[in-house]
This record gives C-alpha cells, structure tokens and sequence, in this order.
C-alpha cells in the first residue's frame, strides 16, 4: 500500500486541526512535523507515492487514523 502526495497534504491538514500550532511561534505540533518531515522528503525526492512500509511508525499511525476518520 502506498500513500499519495495529495493525499499526505489531506493528512497535513486533518491533523493540524487536530493539533493545532501552539505558542507565539506558532510551532508545528509533533505530530504534524513529523508529517511535513515526510512531505518535504517525498518533495525532494519527486515521488508521487511513498510506500507505506517505508514511512516513519509514528507518521505511519497518524496516516492510519486519518484513514479510518475519513473512511
């Protein structure tokens, strides 16, 4: 299974609204780093598809519940 780069940026934004920036910085939450971690390699690289078995555990989890939230 893979994942889209359309579909990292759906991701992205289910949990910036889940976890929203803090502080007067506005830091990106951990969650969604590790996301835009993922998004900036995939842009680097040019891949239009990442396979899942190579993504982060933790981005992999945070891909996983927004599946199931948008299933």
């Amino acid at each position: 299974m893979e994942i889209t780069l359309p579909e990292l940026e759906q991701v992205i934004n289910y949990w910036r609204t889940e976890r929203p920036s803090t502080g007067e910085e506005r830091a990106l939450s951990p969650e969604v780093n590790g996301l835009a971690k993922l998004y900036a390699l995939m842009i680097f690289h040019r891949q239009k598809t990442m396979p899942l078995e190579t993504v982060d555990p933790v981005c992999l989890q945070l891909i996983e519940g927004w599946r199931k939230h948008a299933a």
